[in-house]
């Protein structure tokens, strides 16, 4: 009989995946003083660096730039910040993966001047041209990102273990739903299996509701290679449905901030809302997607 501590045990599909490097961790406490901040919504830690090694982690929930995609990025910044959010997690339609240095710095500077910092970026696509993908290191490089959300193709898994250790960056498999490649969490744990650890998950919780996954289980059974969250609801758990303020579809809020603590999320994760209705006019649904988190947060 295999070793209980060396397999991933797929709950949905009755799976069992050989796991030689285990993927069962020390379980962390993780503060919630960190989640939630102000009057505007949240990150009561906000003002505090990114911890150091060794220290107590903090989560820090940012938001996904996708879901204010409907404004300019420097207006779109602005929103962010103004709704209380300290992190922000690009995709390429704000900050384009073909960014001059200069531009860099442009941004670095403007984010700084606002308060805010990068979680993350993506979806990226990767494929077996490893030049190409080193250009999108070399710019997370530049622009200080520390995590990138990624779609890779198979072909692409031999550069980017090369890669993730040459530039110390995590790539997180970001799951799209029904008929994706990544559809299901077993899907994401094959693919990671038997690659560097820096080669983790982006969990879009939603796309997994429409997947017919159960998040929280999601969320453990990556635990240890959970690099990213898409925090969003759904109404119905298939493959079309409508996007719903959080709690209100088939996300149960506070299971999830439980089991990230319990997981013990990484500090420097990348924990972003994401809410893809309106996109011309979200801002009273983002605010009320917030209020939402602050009340389950409560009640964990």
């Amino acid at each position: 009989m295999a070793d209980d501590r060396h397999v991933i045990i797929d709950f949905f599909a009755g799976h069992r995946i050989a796991n030689p490097k285990g993927y069962t961790m020390p379980t962390f406490t993780i503060p919630r003083r960190g989640f939630l901040a102000g009057t505007a919504g949240f990150l009561a830690a906000a003002a505090q660096p990114r911890l150091s090694p060794g220290a107590e982690p903090d989560l820090e929930l940012g938001i996904q730039l996708y879901s204010l995609r409907g404004y300019p990025v420097d207006v779109a910044l602005r929103h962010a910040r103004d709704l209380g959010f300290r992190f922000v997690e690009f995709y390429s339609g704000m900050y384009p993966l073909t960014s001059t240095p200069e531009q860099i710095t442009a941004m670095n500077r403007q984010l700084e001047e606002l308060g805010l910092s990068i979680s993350g970026h993506g979806v990226n696509g990767f494929g077996g041209n490893a030049m190409a993908n080193r250009k999108v290191f070399e710019f997370a490089k530049a622009a200080g990102i520390r995590t990138l959300s990624a779609d890779p193709a198979p072909e692409a898994f031999a550069s980017l273990d090369e890669l993730v250790k040459e530039f110390d960056i995590r790539i997180a498999i970001h799951n799209h739903g029904p008929k994706h490649r990544y559809n299901k969490v077993i899907d994401v744990l094959r693919a990671i299996e038997n690659h560097d650890d820096r080669i983790g998950a982006c969990a879009d919780l939603g796309h997994y509701i429409r997947s017919g996954e159960n998040p929280v289980e999601v969320i453990r059974l990556l635990k240890g290679r959970l690099y990213g969250v898409h925090l969003k609801d759904f109404q119905d758990m298939q493959e079309k449905t409508k996007g719903v303020i959080l709690g209100k579809g088939h996300l149960d809020v506070p299971a999830v901030f439980a089991a990230l603590e319990q997981v013990g999320f990484p500090s420097d994760g990348a924990l972003s809302l994401e809410y893809e209705e309106n996109p011309q006019d979200p801002l009273a649904d983002i605010r009320a997607c917030l209020e939402a988190a602050r009340s389950a947060l409560a009640a964990t």
